[in-house]
């Protein structure tokens, strides 16, 4: 018997379990997008909860006190990325850290050539490709999970990143089939890329938060953001950035969105 096949075993039965009432409840009462999922994207979501619970480890800083309200509010919202793909359940990530609210992180920031900043700064998030490790702020966790259309979610933006990194870079591309699909990626992002960035240096008024414009692997989670949180605006506006993100996560939001028709 091979570990793969081991591990696809093992991740089968952890899927078939029984999922706890009081879990579910969690979901129900936290994460609101759940109840409007197809009845299948439900079951294949409770299934993905169970394996990530069981294989992720989780930590609670800052004086936080983990109970499985956090860890089954986070998981449900960062399994939301992997319906209807085949995963790995973020392999790069071993350990999920998560803070009462905002917590300051010391860091030493690259400002041009020889040029260093070392300081302080404060963040809701924040995940590495070598880390291993993703933080999250709960306040922020919760607040994301309870507001599905107000395009902001820490989780989904920080999970992003965990997919960016699943091809070994953290350059806004996740690990794609076909050289046509990256090829198809790469155009059609960094068109809207350069738009962004001329929409953060013009104050023109934007679908995606400005924040996407710092670099392609930004771009990457705040996209996401806003394709689960404001589809149907992120389609009006961006049509063909909203085709590439339908058909990587295989998933049409507008379909189970809260968000009110932009028109």
């Amino acid at each position: 018997m091979t570990f793969g096949f081991s591990k696809k075993r093992r991740r089968q039965q952890l899927q078939a379990k029984p999922f706890p009432a009081a879990w579910r409840s969690i979901i129900n009462r936290n994460f609101p997008i759940f109840r409007r999922l197809p009845r299948a994207d439900q079951i294949e979501l409770l299934g993905h909860v169970q394996v990530f619970l069981t294989e992720k480890h989780f930590e609670g800083c800052g004086g936080l006190e983990l109970t499985d309200e956090i860890r089954v509010t986070v998981a449900a919202q960062a399994c939301l990325l992997l319906l209807h793909r085949k995963t790995d359940y973020y392999p790069q990530l071993t350990s999920i850290l998560v803070y009462p609210s905002s917590y300051i992180a010391h860091e030493t920031r690259h400002l041009a050539a020889n040029i260093w900043e070392e300081g302080d700064e404060y963040r809701l998030g924040h995940t590495g490709r070598r880390l291993g490790s993703l933080v999250l702020a709960w306040d922020d966790v919760r607040h994301g999970a309870a507001n599905p259309s107000d395009g902001r979610n820490l989780v989904l933006h920080e999970f992003t990143h965990q997919l960016d990194f699943e091809d070994y870079a953290a350059d806004g591309a996740p690990a794609l089939a076909t050289k046509a699909e990256y090829r198809a990626w790469a155009r059609v992002l960094s068109r809207e890329f350069a738009e962004l960035r001329t929409a953060a240096d013009t104050g023109i008024p934007t679908v995606l938060d400005i924040y996407g414009a710092e670099n392609p692997a930004e771009f990457f989670a705040v996209v996401t953001e806003a394709f689960f949180q404001r589809p149907r605006a992120l389609r009006a506006k961006h049509p063909e950035l909203y085709a590439e993100f339908a058909r990587f996560f295989r998933q049409d939001p507008i379909q189970y969105s809260t968000e009110q028709d932009p028109r």
